[in-house]
């Protein structure tokens, strides 16, 4: 005779195999930035790119604002195809563009919310200027994943993402080979840790904390 307390029924042990057999668990992936000095480098990009392909989100909003004339955030990351508006919470207004290959584009002298956000539809970075206020700057970092993230003070930064084979990405603006992400092929079958060294030159931010 069964003990009805612990019996489970075949149907339900089959469809909790079948649900968790098509499900991929998600490892933590814990890295840490430094500079050739061993000091912690706040707002690096660090993304995995999977091997196989992947699904794109779609729909992805982000907002870059303007106050006390700086952009805020400084450093953004986001997947290519990405929407972003750039509200003006300044009393002045801005003129926001971008010469770079990625994302050439220009808002002409405006206050408040422009009436479309600009599509970030190719992978790369793109700097941020004010055309009224030089010391303004920022950047955009889009990436070809789901799997990025800004390092914090000191230099730490989480991927959630499946087991599986990706290469390993890092970018900063200060690199000294501008425009030469850091890449290492990683096979991730376990939560796990990761340490990168990124080369830096001195990058003064006049105008952006």
């Amino acid at each position: 005779m069964h003990d009805s307390r612990h019996f489970i029924p075949r149907s339900v042990l089959l469809w909790m195999l079948l649900l968790f057999s098509g499900q991929s668990l998600a490892l933590d992936w814990s890295i840490k930035v430094t500079d050739d000095n061993g000091s912690p480098i706040e707002n690096a990009v660090v993304y995995a790119e999977p091997k196989a392909k992947i699904d794109m989100p779609t729909n992805v909003a982000a907002n870059i604002e303007q106050k006390g004339r700086k952009f805020l955030p400084l450093v953004s990351v986001v997947p290519r195809g990405t929407n972003i508006t750039f509200p003006n919470r300044d009393t002045v207004r801005h003129h926001v563009y971008s010469f770079s290959p990625a994302k050439t584009f220009e808002l002409k002298l405006y206050s408040g919310v422009p009436a479309n956000p600009v599509l970030f539809d190719k992978a790369g970075t793109v700097v941020l200027g004010c055309n009224i206020h030089d010391s303004m700057l920022a950047f955009i970092h889009i990436v070809d994943t789901p799997y990025f993230a800004k390092t914090d003070a000191s230099g730490n930064a989480t991927l959630s993402l499946p087991a599986g084979d990706y290469a390993l990405k890092a970018w900063h603006y200060a690199l000294i080979t501008e425009n030469q992400v850091y890449e290492k092929a990683v096979s991730l079958k376990d939560s796990a840790k990761a340490n990168v060294q990124l080369s830096l030159r001195p990058f003064p931010l006049p105008g952006n904390n």
